[in-house]
């Protein structure tokens, strides 16, 4: 009798009640849409679980090589930028949007999906008032904590990790070593840009997915901020000030470059101002 219990349980474990384990994180971007507009969130596609769609490619023609060539040509045709700044200006926008679905869910629910190159698809566009590069996920997979809830599911996509210093871990491995820092050296391959600058890039994206996450991040935002950029070694890379109406500012020590473009812009957290 228990062994036939045990079987239905499996059984009733179905996608669908994987993909709602992802519902704390769903709820905050919808909030985000809600209060900041369309543009907050559009380089995360809703439902964010996109494996199996026509139109995606696998993140790991990026960490291969093969996919760059087009993630830099897309922002080529988008702003008419150099080859450095293109890099340098794709790379700002992919490091946003493969960072926020892993540290917002993080931060309101300590669940984080598997964000590495493996579990990640990706597509581009260089149209006007779209996402320069959408990101999603191939399936779901998620660290917890043994309170969580689904600590108790038999599904192989959950992972319960011990403590919070473990599920910290586990992001740096698939955000960081499983994806951006292998991408890292593939760009350098191409362009001739620092790697500071680069990993700049990836803590300005962990700090203002944070920040725009703003009320719905349980506590406070500048110290969950510091929590993970420290927990990944990027604290040193931004700093996070008060700005007006007791919002938070994200102020970067290394440049995107953007300042380079025909049209020239200066980022409202730029080193340079």
């Amino acid at each position: 009798m228990q062994e036939g219990a045990g079987e239905e349980r499996v059984r009733t474990l179905t996608p669908f009640d994987l993909a709602d384990a992802l519902r704390p994180l769903t709820v905050t971007l919808r909030s985000i849409r809600s209060r900041l507009g369309e543009e907050a969130v559009h380089g995360l596609p809703e439902p964010l679980v996109v494996g199996g769609m026509p139109g995606w490619t696998p993140a790991t023609a990026l960490t291969g090589g093969a996919g760059m060539p087009a993630l830099f040509a897309t922002a080529h045709r988008r702003w008419g930028a150099a080859p450095h700044a293109a890099a340098t200006l794709s790379w700002k926008s992919y490091c946003y949007w493969v960072a926020m679905p892993a540290v917002l869910s993080w931060a309101v629910a300590r669940r984080v999906p598997l964000v590495s190159a493996d579990n990640m698809l990706v597509r581009f566009s260089g149209a006007p008032g779209e996402a320069l590069v959408q990101v999603g996920l191939r399936d779901v997979q998620l660290a917890v904590l043994p309170d969580d809830p689904l600590a108790q599911s038999p599904h192989p996509g959950v992972t319960v990790v011990g403590d919070e210093a473990l599920l910290l871990k586990t992001l740096r491995t698939g955000l960081l070593d499983q994806h951006l820092d292998p991408l890292t050296e593939r760009i350098r391959e191409h362009v001739k840009v620092g790697r500071r600058t680069l990993l700049g890039s990836i803590a300005s994206g962990i700090a203002y997915a944070l920040v725009r996450g703003g009320p719905d991040v349980p506590g406070n935002v500048t110290d969950s901020a510091h929590t993970v950029l420290g927990a990944l070694d990027l604290a040193d890379l931004v700093d996070l000030v008060p700005g007006h109406a007791g919002e938070t500012d994200v102020q970067r020590r290394t440049c995107c470059l953007a300042f380079t473009l025909p049209q020239p812009k200066v980022c409202s957290g730029c080193c340079l101002r």
